[in-house]
């Protein structure tokens, strides 16, 4: 018979006990945790079992730690000083870098001389990645200059010398006139982590097109002599009409499907066309000018002339002339003159006045001087012309009127069409001549939307292109003119100087210019 003897436990020891059964039968700590635990109790024991650095790179001494910038372009390597008797090895290092997840892009010889000199205790960069490095594009090299003109020359009075601008720039048979260079393709980038991006594919340009001009291989020749200019890509080897003296009624008329070029005067009553660009480095009197490209006049116009041209003009002067120009209107001084432009109107030189006449430009009008002290009346007017935007409201409810009328002949031709159908063989003669009829009006109805479109897109244009349209007068403003901005206008009442006028709500705002 066993004997079991009696322990009596106060309240206190009991309360000891069980917290020990509970430790005891919980699960067994991490490995760190017992190591911090070993370590807290016995650190020079700890430290001897284990060491914070060994020789196979597994660990490095503590405090040291890898910071990747947020774009991954960039790695930055933190190195704590090894334990005594310990050195580094540059292939340890790269083993911590790809632990931590840079693999691309080491910077070798920082690493190096982080080990060499014992660089610690500071960022040094130990990983960079690489840009992505865009291709280029193919393009033509052109051997000749490709602006359409010369600058004009500023003269010691401060006005502007237009005898020195040319739309000519001459070439001779079998001259090298452009080069093509293939496209070259860009390299791809990375991170230090090893991610890629991708360059942008190149692209080669398609053979050259234009006239006058002969290829080989990558080389552009010339084909003619004449003229030679580029307009939307291609390259223009065009004819040029030369003539060396005076332009007199005796001649009369002078029409040429290229460039016309003359180097004396152009009388009045003279009639000049050219499919391409006037010259005329004369004086010019009351004649009548029509290019198809730019009209250039070293020494202006007077006397009641016209110029019609499709492109900018640039005279000295213009006197007593009406002008219609697809472009911009440039000249030193402008007087009683009929100015239209599609793009813009400025005066040039110390003077660079506008005075009299009516001056219209779609997109802007900059001038030093408007009006004078006689204070001649003189309309300044930029953006759409009021009649231009009656016409746009007018072409809409054609439009409109038109669609009805089209979408009504349509129902009336789907519901014979769909009687024809039933009645087949037993369609009546009178039906049949209907949907002749019918049908033939439709094609009318159609060509008429169509040019209803048309004008109707062409005005919404001119509405568009007037927006951000102002005058700007960087001189004197004197009384007696006229200022109006597409349907508004204002009168001024006083002289002033220096002033810009904008449209805003329908209403004209001046402001002043400032400079600095």
């Amino acid at each position: 018979m066993s004997h079991v003897s009696e322990v009596n436990l106060t309240s206190e020891q009991l309360d000891k006990l069980k917290i020990a059964m509970a430790k005891a039968l919980e699960p067994a700590a991490p490995r760190k945790a017992r190591d911090a635990n070993l370590e807290a109790l016995h650190p020079q024991e700890q430290a001897a079992e284990e060491p914070e650095w060994d020789s196979k790179g597994t660990t490095l001494a503590k405090g040291t730690y890898l910071r990747i910038d947020d774009d991954q372009m960039a790695a930055w390597l933190y190195l704590a000083p090894p334990d005594k008797g310990q050195v580094y090895e540059k292939r340890e290092l790269e083993t911590f870098l790809e632990r931590n997840g840079v693999v691309k892009g080491y910077h070798s010889s920082n690493l190096s001389a982080m080990i060499k000199k014992k660089v610690y205790d500071r960022e040094i960069l130990v990983a960079k990645g690489a840009e992505v490095k865009e291709g280029k594009d193919g393009w033509f090299e052109y051997l000749f200059t490709p602006e359409e003109y010369g600058v004009p020359k500023i003269r010691k009075d401060g006005t502007v010398d237009y005898s020195h601008m040319s739309a000519l720039q001459n070439v001779h048979k079998g001259e090298k006139v452009a080069i093509y260079h293939y496209a070259v393709n860009g390299e791809d980038g990375y991170t230090v982590t090893g991610g890629e991006m991708k360059a942008k594919p190149a692209r080669d340009l398609p053979p050259m097109r234009g006239k006058g001009i002969l290829r080989e291989n990558e080389i552009y020749y010339a084909q003619c002599d004449g003229k030679i200019e580029v307009k939307d890509g291609k390259i223009d080897i065009q004819n040029v009409h030369e003539i060396s003296g005076d332009v007199d009624m005796i001649i009369g008329k002078v029409e040429f499907f290229g460039d016309v070029i003359i180097y004396g005067n152009v009388e009045s009553g003279v009639v000049i066309r050219a499919g391409r660009n006037i010259e005329i480095h004369g004086t010019t009197g009351a004649a009548t000018l029509f290019a198809g490209g730019d009209v250039i006049l070293s020494r202006g116009i007077q006397g009641g002339g016209k110029i019609s041209a499709r492109g900018n003009v640039f005279a000295d002067f213009i006197e007593n002339t009406t002008v219609d120009s697809g472009g911009t209107v440039q000249s030193n001084t402008i007087l009683n003159a009929r100015i239209s432009a599609k793009d813009k109107v400025i005066t040039t030189g110390k003077k660079g006045a506008i005075i009299g006449g009516y001056t219209h430009a779609l997109k802007g009008i900059e001038v030093m001087t408007a009006g004078n002290d006689v204070e001649v009346k003189t309309i300044l007017h930029c953006g759409y012309e009021p009649e231009e935007f009656d016409k746009l409201i007018e072409t809409k409810h054609k439009e409109a009127e038109m669609k009805a009328k089209l979408s009504e002949l349509v129902e009336t031709m789907t519901e014979a069409l769909r009687e024809k159908r039933l009645r087949g063989s037993a369609t009546s003669g009178a039906t049949e001549a209907k949907l002749v009829q019918w049908n033939k009006l439709k094609d009318e109805y159609f060509a008429r939307l169509d040019m209803i479109e048309d004008e109707r897109e062409r005005l919404e244009k001119i509405i568009d292109e007037s927006k951000g349209a102002c005058i700007k007068i960087d001189g004197n403003l004197y009384r007696n003119v006229i200022i109006c901005l597409n349907a508004e206008q204002m009168f001024v009442e006083r002289n002033t100087c220096f002033m810009k006028y904008t449209a805003q709500r329908g209403i004209i705002e001046g402001s002043v210019i400032v400079h600095n």
